[in-house]
């Protein structure tokens, strides 16, 4: 049995469950979190939610809903009823073993044929924020068209395990699923122009469909590079599974150059020490992730495996990964479309995702928009979990339902077996609160700016992590006199 505060961990004999004593009632859920499958024993309890101590997702502790994310599904939930001093748990056996739970759904009573060029709601990118847009709408009643394009040549899949598992392995929906709830999913299909006048779309194949809500969460893609060699085969961007059994198959028992030290070179490199000869790292900086956790926390995380950065050596190469970590948003479709863009190639949004045209939203990696943590701050935050927020803050915006970003930036990278987790918005720090143990890879680090705590990193140190995402999203402010 496993105790932490007013939560424990209880075995109902066909399974487990979390049971939570909150202003002196009960609640009893499943104990793993549907995103990952890992135990929660030590989530973090506030409010009437807990956040997974992981990866930051929150669950309502009377319905089991998801209230953050990252993640799909919710909780199931099992009564629970004090009897002599006794307390009892009544669970359905079923529930005990999946531990997820699918919100309900609505169906499509719209009458029209697969073929007709014309959605209701039409979601450009099949990523996260795509995904839990198309989710959402059908979970909140929404019953016309709903169709999602993407280039990708198979449907939604978890990209942050890319260079961990296999395509089946990260698939996040079924096609069976798909076709139960009405979603269309366009595979392979690319689009070269928006007209917001006519509210149509046309498609690199000359096929033109028009929407009624139009909803762009594209993504990125690396920025390009200029470098001898890019035609070669054996040079990969980690962007699909197939780049990621291209680049394990042609590493085993080989030499693999990692270009870059960005949280998704070093995770290939941390992925590829047990496949290939040798993994040599290449990178312009001494220290990894210097600019996001600070110099002290990336020497420390060198000590992870002896990694090479040299420059002017050359190294022999039978596979090599391009991971500087750079990227650009892939909104060059919208050009002549009407849709303001900045510099950058960002589209701003507002707090409910709209743009700057009627009808049309965007979200994820291609927007710059209000963080409430840091005053509303317009700011891009190319994470999983965020993705997921605007795909849902996007969804409620289409029906009228308008909501605000209400969320605590939470990442997270895993590599040669240590996990980092970090929430907040560091950028800009100029001070890290060290507490911990940097040598034995057991820290916490406050990341500070004008006396005040806005980012929180850890290894080794759960629940400290979603302990401030929840001091932060209840709006109370840390300073940095708190944690020194």
């Amino acid at each position: 049995m496993c105790v932490f505060g007013r939560i424990r961990e209880v075995d109902l004999g066909t399974g487990r469950a979390l049971l939570i004593k909150e202003h002196g009632e009960f609640f009893a859920m499943g104990h793993k979190c549907p995103h990952y499958g890992d135990f929660i024993p030590h989530c973090v309890l506030s409010k009437g939610h807990v956040r997974c101590p992981w990866h930051g997702a929150c669950f309502n502790i009377t319905t089991g809903d998801i209230e953050d994310f990252p993640g799909l599904d919710s909780l199931p939930t099992f009564q629970v009823r004090v009897e002599k001093e006794k307390v009892i748990i009544r669970a359905n056996k079923q529930a005990l073993q999946t531990q997820r739970r699918s919100k309900a759904m609505s169906k499509c009573s719209a009458v029209i044929h697969s073929s007709t060029g014309f959605s209701h709601v039409l979601i450009i990118g099949s990523g996260p924020a795509g995904l839990v847009c198309a989710e959402t709408l059908r979970q909140e009643g929404f019953t016309d068209r709903i169709v999602m394009c993407t280039m990708d040549t198979h449907l939604p899949y978890d990209r942050p395990k890319l260079s961990k598992s296999t395509a089946e392995q990260l698939q996040l929906r079924s096609s069976d699923f798909f076709q139960m709830h009405d979603i269309e999913i366009l595979l392979e299909k690319e689009i070269v122009s928006v007209d917001v006048k006519t509210r149509t779309v046309t498609f690199r194949d000359g096929f033109k469909m028009e929407y009624r809500k139009l909803f762009i969460a594209t993504g990125s893609r690396p920025k390009p590079l200029s470098y001898k060699g890019k035609d070669v085969g054996n040079v990969f961007h980690l962007r699909t599974p197939e780049d990621a059994n291209s680049i394990a198959t042609l590493a085993s028992s080989k030499n693999a150059v990692i270009v870059g030290t960005s949280f998704i070179g070093m995770e290939v490199a941390a992925a590829l020490t047990d496949k290939a000869h040798s993994v040599s790292v290449i990178g312009i900086e001494a220290v990894p992730f210097r600019k996001a956790l600070g110099e002290k926390v990336g020497k420390a995380l060198m000590k992870l495996k002896e990694v090479v950065l040299k420059s002017g050596k050359v190294l022999r190469a039978d596979v090599c990964v391009i991971g500087i970590g750079e990227s650009v948003p892939a909104t060059a479709f919208l050009k002549q479309s009407g849709v303001h863009m900045d510099s950058r190639g960002f589209i701003p949004v507002n707090k409910t995702m709209q743009t700057n045209i009627d009808g049309v939203f965007a979200g994820g990696d291609v927007v710059t928009f209000p963080l409430a943590l840091r005053s509303n701050k317009k700011v891009n935050i190319p994470h999983w979990q965020m993705a997921h927020v605007h795909g849902r803050v996007a969804a409620l915006s289409i029906m009228g339902k308008a909501s605000d970003i209400k969320t605590v930036p939470y990442f997270w990278t895993a590599m040669f077996g240590k996990s980092i987790r970090y929430a907040g918005y560091g950028d800009g720090f100029d001070d890290v609160v060290i507490q911990g143990d940097l040598d034995e890879l057991k820290f916490v680090a406050f990341y500070t700016k004008s006396e005040e705590v806005v980012a929180v990193a850890s290894m080794n140190y759960d629940p400290i992590v979603s302990r401030v995402a929840e001091v932060f999203g209840s709006g109370k402010t840390i300073r940095k006199r708190d944690v020194e």
